[in-house]
C-alpha cells in the first residue's frame, strides 16, 4: 500500500451499525487520528444531503451523496448528475404499475407519493419517518438525483422498463436506490480524486453493500467490512473485521494509518 491521502467511507453497515445513531468510540478515535495524520475523510453514501448524520467532533472533508450523483465540500459543488426528467416520470409510472409508492430525492427534499412497509423501513434506517407529500408532483418535476423504492430483485426489470438513463443501486433486499445510468459511487470518487489532484493509488475505501462495488474498484485499496455482502468481498482487495468489532479502527491501526 502506498501513501494514503484520502479515504472514502460508506455510512450504514460501515461507519455505523445498521440503524445505529452514534459512532463507536474506537471509530471516532480512528477518524480523528486519520485526520491528524493529514488524510482527507470523505463520506460516500446512498443517503441524501438532508439525511446525512452529524457526528459530534468529526469533520469530513467531502460528501458523496445519492450514491455519488451529488458530490460537494463546504465551499462548492464538485459534481452534479441528476436523473433526466423523462426517466423520473417513467420510473414513477413503472412503480405505480407494481402497486409501489416511490420517494423522489432532490438536493433539499425527500417526497413520497404513498406508503408501504418496505419504503417506510428503508426510511427508518436513516432515522427518517415516511410521510406522504402533498406537493409530490411538484417536487418530482424538480431536479431529482435519486428515487427510493420498496421492491424485490424480481421487480428490477419492470421498474426499469423503457428507462434508458437510470439504473438500480441496491444494498438491501427490500428496497433500492435508483440513480443515473452513468452514475454511481465510482464516478463520484473519480470526480473527487480529480478535484483534489490525487491518484487512485492514494485512495482507500471502506464499504459493505453491493452499491459499494464500484467504489472499491475505483480506489487503490478497497476494503470490505467483515459484515459485507459476498459480492463485495469478492472484489475487495482486503477484508477487515465486522463493523460491530470496530473493523475500521482495527484495519487503520494494523496498517499504520493511525
Amino acid at each position: 500500500m502506498g501513501k494514503i491521502k484520502i479515504i472514502f467511507f460508506d455510512i450504514d453497515g460501515t461507519l455505523l451499525r445498521l440503524r445505529a445513531k452514534e459512532l463507536s468510540e474506537k471509530t471516532v478515535e480512528a477518524l480523528n487520528r486519520l485526520k491528524a495524520n493529514g488524510i482527507r475523510l470523505c463520506i460516500a453514501t446512498g443517503r441524501t444531503p438532508v439525511s446525512l448524520p452529524h457526528f459530534s467532533g468529526i469533520e469530513f472533508d467531502t460528501f458523496l451523496t445519492f450514491n455519488g450523483s451529488l458530490c460537494y465540500n463546504d465551499t462548492e459543488t464538485i459534481f452534479s448528475n441528476p436523473i433526466s426528467p423523462d426517466d423520473v416520470q417513467k420510473l414513477i409510472r413503472n412503480a405505480d404499475s407494481l402497486g409501489r409508492p416511490v420517494s423522489v430525492a432532490t438536493k433539499s427534499r425527500l417526497a413520497a407519493n404513498g406508503f408501504d412497509i418496505d419504503l417506510s423501513d428503508y426510511y427508518s434506517i436513516a432515522h427518517l419517518q415516511l410521510t406522504v407529500a402533498k406537493d409530490f408532483e411538484q417536487v418530482s418535476n424538480e431536479e431529482v438525483y435519486q428515487l427510493l423504492l420498496g421492491c424485490r430483485e424480481t421487480d428490477y426489470s419492470a421498474i426499469l422498463k423503457d428507462v434508458d438513463g437510470a439504473k438500480i443501486a441496491a444494498w438491501w433486499d427490500r428496497a433500492v436506490d435508483i440513480i443515473p445510468a452513468n452514475g454511481g459511487k465510482g464516478i463520484g470518487i473519480q470526480k473527487v480524486l480529480e478535484y483534489y489532484h490525487l491518484d487512485k493509488s492514494e485512495a482507500l475505501a471502506f464499504g459493505d453493500g453491493n452499491n459499494d462495488i464500484e467504489m472499491l474498484l475505483s480506489v487503490g485499496t478497497g476494503v470490505a467490512m467483515g459484515n459485507a455482502s459476498p459480492q463485495l468481498k469478492e472484489v475487495a482487495d482486503e477484508i477487515c473485521k465486522d463493523v460491530a468489532e470496530d473493523g475500521i479502527y482495527d484495519y487503520c491501526l494494523t496498517h499504520g494509518l493511525i
